[in-house]
Parts: C-alpha cells; structure tokens; sequence
C-alpha cells in the first residue's frame, strides 16, 4: 500500500465542497462521506492493491457522549456463532470468504498463468485485489455494525479472558 501523509502548517490544507486543497497536488476532487467538522490536525491520501485512492482526514472535535442506557453485558466471541452476549443475544459467523472462495481461486489460478509485469498481469492482479477488497470490506462492515449496535445499547462491555497458556498435545 502505497500512502502521504501531509501536516496542517498555515492553511496548506482547506477543504471546499467536494475538492481538498493539499500541499504538492493543489485542488483534488473527492467523494466527502460526511462533513468535516473540527481542527484539521492532518491528511493522508493511500492507494489500495486494487487501485483506488483514498484520504483520511484527522480533525480534533469535541466528544458526544451516548445517553446512558445503564445495561451491562458480557462477550463471548466463539467459532460456530461470532458472538454470544450474556443477555442472549446471538450473531450469526457468516462466511464471507466461502462466498466468493471459488471466484477467488479461479482468479488466482489466471493471474499465476500470466507472464508477470505484463498488462495482462496487471488487469488480472487488481481484480484479484478487488475480490480480496470485498471480502474486507463486507467483513470490516459486519463487524462495524456489531460493535456499533453493541455499544449503543450497553454501558458496561465485559470479554471473556483467554488464558495465555497453551497445550501442545
């Protein structure tokens, strides 16, 4: 993965609309998820392995608090279910790397069939990437989404202690 990192020094970054003013590049368009909200203390502009950029803004902003729901609850994080709380509540493990396992070995076995460093490779690598790119995201969504309904509706949050001692057989 390929990144810049830049500081805020002088107004070298603004941002307008959907376009960011950055040092060295100038006006770059973007896709704003949401506003921008606070002091911008830094940027950092990545590529992925599929080719897509990305910039992350880092801005110092005052902390809302949650209303307090006064629930505790304890995790249990397991194989056959993800999670189990101490409440009851059961979510599902869904297998998003069994979803697309086949599609993937099939890109695989294409791309180790090109002459590497050839355009052809090249096309092959990044929609292997992107395959990878969207189990990724489909798991770091399923897992946002848990952790956000979580802490929504529990003020305390236990996890079970694994023991640190293991035994060989």
């Amino acid at each position: 993965m390929q990144s810049y990192t830049t500081k805020y020094t002088n107004g070298n970054i603004a941002i307008n609309g959907n376009q960011i003013k950055l040092p060295k590049l100038g006006w770059v368009r973007f896709a704003k998820s949401r506003e921008v909200e606070g002091r911008i203390l830094n940027v950092t502009i990545r590529r992925n392995p599929s080719g897509k950029y990305f910039v992350s803004i880092l801005v110092e902003t005052e902390v809302r608090e949650l209303p307090k729901t006064n629930s505790a609850v304890g995790i249990d994080v397991g194989l056959k279910d993800f999670a189990i709380l101490s409440d009851g509540t059961t979510y599902a493990n869904p297998k998003f790397f069994r979803k697309l396992e086949e599609k993937l070995a099939k890109a695989q076995r294409i791309l180790s069939r090109r002459t590497k460093g050839g355009s052809n490779w090249n096309k092959q690598r990044i929609k292997v990437a992107r395959l990878h790119e969207k189990i990724t995201n489909a798991r770091n969504d399923y897992l946002h989404k848990i952790t956000t309904e979580i802490v929504k509706n529990h003020d305390i949050i236990g996890k079970e202690q694994r023991s640190k001692k293991r035994k060989w057989c």
